[in-house]
């Protein structure tokens, strides 16, 4: 005679802390590409305009080489994005053959905050813990990224 002790519970599949990181992946994706809906705006364009919000006065080849993407390629993402009105392109005063990518959106308003509305609640959430906690965390995370990734 068996009795519930005797037989071994089925394992839940993944750790508490694999299921909560792999949660918040799919809530940051869902959040991006619903922001990225609501502005119209492709996965590789948000990830452009957001680069070049951070980087002001970016060379297309940097743009190219942060999204992994061909020249050609960056040409037309960036042409679309001037026609959107989100950047514009600058000619460098040296030399006449070079441009410079700069945002003419300000992505901390609406409704261009929405491709960063997740991560700032994030920030906001993170901000209350203690500062070593909030270290040791960023610790883990940063290993089992690199652990994840290999």
């Amino acid at each position: 005679m068996h009795s519930s002790t005797d037989t071994p519970s089925r394992p839940s599949p993944g750790s508490e802390l694999g299921r909560a990181l792999l949660s918040y992946g799919e809530a940051r994706r869902v959040a991006a590409a619903e922001a990225r809906r609501e502005l119209s705006l492709n996965e590789l364009d948000a990830r452009a305009l957001l680069f070049v919000a951070d980087n002001p006065g970016a060379r297309p080849s940097h743009v190219r080489d942060h999204l992994g993407i061909t020249s050609a390629g960056v040409t037309t993402l960036i042409d679309r994005l001037v026609q959107r009105g989100a950047v514009r392109r600058d000619l460098d005063d040296e030399d006449r053959r070079v441009n410079h990518i700069t945002a003419i959106v300000d992505l901390d308003t609406p409704p261009w905050s929405r491709l960063r509305a997740f991560d700032a609640a994030v920030e906001e959430a993170v901000s209350g813990l203690d500062h070593d906690d909030a270290r040791r965390l960023a610790v883990l995370l940063e290993q089992i990224t690199a652990y994840a990734s290999r």
